[in-house]
């Protein structure tokens, strides 16, 4: 099967290419009728990638070492459901599913009324662009990254999954990031299919759905990234700035400031240039996050090697920035657009938010690539820490949290609609700065960050208490939830990263470590072993004003062929303080080395990010018309 996976993807890849040129010479001779003919060839397709994702998928569940991927990240003693998500733990089967579900939002879009209703001219542009994007997977899996390269002879072991990615999280990350990335090619495509034809039906309304969807796959995603973080690593955060973070966080800034500055051109016709603009980065920077994770050109924690796609994907993106500059400005608006309102207004406020969420993207793009940048200057580089960050991008949060606190009460023309509710959300935001100050919450930026959250949660809850339109699909009542999900977010960092509490201690059996309010006592250690992973267990019973909370038990392990430990922590959750504990160490007289931690409100970021994903379903739902 490996020789006939490989070849099905090769002819796949010569009969992408060769209707990628189909469509270009259709448009020189300006035939375009055509677009059953793609829209067959994009379903063959599918088809194919299926078929060989089955192949690979059969591999993984039989141990058939015979595959070189397989070998490198499967073993015997892995647990089913880990083999099976080995598909997407290495680069080639990261590879062949973000294809793979490229393919079916091919297919998903090529079947909705939305694509129906595009001319046929820019259905032809639409199937160029695709096309060659497809294509351009089928280069990478057919080359640098081919999935079913055969071992001779045989291994009688494989190397096993790296125990980072046992866990939970890491079963449903990774594929939501991709199904994100995927979702954003279509509307990327389309936005410049449209722009460069005249297209006269709005591609917002025709992509709306994908690209809601693709945000929500996005942003579930990221959060799940964070959880995964937050129990696996052991560091006692959800966010490190790493890298591999910055990386999906980039589009995911581009693609919410698009969302927002949509609804603008949908009710008033404005920002067609900027929005076609930003769609399409949308689409480059999803290649941009892949090129940092797989090139080698930052060196990060959870980041792939090198691995031949380097120059590839540099290539591409630098490519599809010339080729979107270049529809940018020979396209022309096909609509009338009214003024845009002033500041003090709902699409000014949507505006200012889309540049706030630019600005932080390009804060972490630049900050992540620093140490290739610097290169210009010096041959001694290092990379920016977690406090560059948060000093720059921390205030621009705290902006997007004063604007949401607002927004529910500003008119689409101008000024304030509602002045006495508006004032209640000043009044909330002050008193509640008030009250965290004199509860000690005194570092500046946070407070802030507190009180607007908290504000914002205000706001959202008079408007859908007074207001029976919000409380309904067509009012928007998808995008409140999500934006109170949002306010919780901001609230659960403003408190669990600046105020959070740890403590590092060496113990024996019966000695207690005070950590604020708390008692935590080490009990002993439990020696675990089994065919996968040999280890410890600390127990440690933790309590406050002589009253028992809870036990946790933080585990050390050494799996099987991966000779450095790694941390399983322990949490007793709280929707006010979290104890959070890792053990470090242990010796064979039972001490441990063990850090405890206070995080404050953590499981409100948890919440909030639930609240958004779950919430996002809801708009896809609701149409969106022109206001009169």
């Amino acid at each position: 099967m490996h020789f006939t996976a490989h070849w099905a993807l090769l002819l796949s890849l010569v009969g992408t290419l060769v209707l990628a040129g189909m469509a270009a010479w259709h448009l020189w001779n300006r035939e375009t009728g055509k677009a059953a003919w793609f829209e067959a060839a994009q379903s063959v397709l599918f088809s194919v990638l299926t078929a060989v994702s089955v192949v690979l998928f059969v591999a993984l569940i039989k141990h058939d070492f015979s595959y070189e991927y397989v070998f490198s990240y499967t073993d015997r003693v892995l647990p089913l459901f880990y083999a099976v998500t080995a598909f997407w733990a290495g680069q080639a089967g990261s590879l062949l599913f973000w294809a793979w579900m490229t393919a079916l939002f091919g297919v998903c879009f090529s079947m909705t009324k939305g694509y129906a209703n595009l001319s046929g001219q820019t259905k032809t542009w639409f199937w160029l662009f695709f096309l060659a994007t497809e294509a351009f997977f089928l280069l990478l899996l057919t080359g640098p990254s081919n999935p079913f390269l055969k071992l001779l002879p045989v291994p009688a072991e494989g190397k096993g999954l790296n125990p980072l990615l046992q866990n939970p999280g890491m079963i449903f990350h990774p594929p939501l990031l991709f199904l994100g990335y995927a979702g954003f090619a279509v509307p990327g495509c389309v936005a410049l299919a449209a722009w460069i034809s005249g297209e006269q039906t709005s591609w917002l309304k025709s992509t709306r759905g994908i690209t809601i969807f693709s945000w929500i796959m996005l942003t579930a995603g990221i959060v799940l990234g964070c959880w995964w973080a937050y129990m696996e690593l052991g560091w006692g955060g959800y966010w490190a700035w790493d890298p591999v973070e910055n990386a999906s966080l980039i589009p995911w800034f581009s693609a919410t400031a698009f969302i927002h500055t949509a609804v603008i051109e949908t009710r008033r016709g404005a920002l067609q240039r900027t929005n076609v603009m930003l769609m399409a980065l949308t689409m480059l920077l999803c290649f941009f996050a892949t090129y940092l994770v797989r090139s080698g050109v930052i060196e990060s924690l959870h980041a792939f090697g090198e691995g031949g796609v380097s120059r590839p994907l540099l290539t591409f993106i630098l490519t599809g920035l010339g080729l979107m500059l270049l529809v940018a400005v020979i396209g022309k608006p096909v609509r009338v657009s009214r003024p845009m309102s002033g500041l003090v207004s709902l699409p000014g406020m949507l505006a200012a938010l889309a540049v706030l969420l630019m600005a932080c993207a390009l804060v972490v793009f630049l900050g992540t690539m620093w140490p290739v940048i610097s290169k210009l200057w010096s041959a001694n580089t290092v990379g920016l820490d977690a406090n560059f960050y948060n000093r720059v991008c921390n205030p621009l949060f705290v902006m997007v949290g004063l604007i949401l606190a607002f927004c529910p009460w500003l008119s689409w023309k101008e000024g304030v609609r509602e002045p006495r509710w508006a004032m209640v959300a000043l009044g909330v935001m002050v008193a509640s700065a008030a009250a965290f100050y004199a509860m000690g919450y005194q570092k500046p930026v946070p407070l802030v960050g507190m009180a607007s959250g908290v504000s914002s949660l205000v706001s959202l809850a008079l408007l859908l208490s007074t207001s029976k339109a919000s409380r309904n699909l067509k009012g928007g009542l998808g995008a409140w939830l999500l934006h109170a999900g949002l306010a919780m977010v901001l609230v659960g960092v403003a408190f669990s990263g600046p105020y959070q509490q740890s403590k590092e201690a060496v113990v024996s059996p019966g000695e207690t470590v005070e950590l604020g309010s708390y008692r935590l006592t080490y009990v002993g250690l439990e020696e675990l072993s089994n065919e996968r992973f040999s280890g410890g267990q600390a127990r440690i019973v933790v309590s406050k004003d002589g009253q028992t909370l809870g036990e946790m038990t933080p585990e050390r392990r050494i799996y099987r062929n991966f000779p450095q430990p790694f941390a399983e922590v322990s949490v007793i959750p709280s929707l006010g303080e979290e104890l959070y504990s890792t053990l470090l160490a242990f010796s064979p007289d039972k001490s441990a080395s063990i850090k405890v931690s206070i995080n404050p409100l953590v499981n409100w970021f948890w919440i909030g990010g639930t609240i958004m994903c779950l919430a996002g379903f809801l708009c896809l739902g609701r149409s969106q018309g022109r206001e009169e």
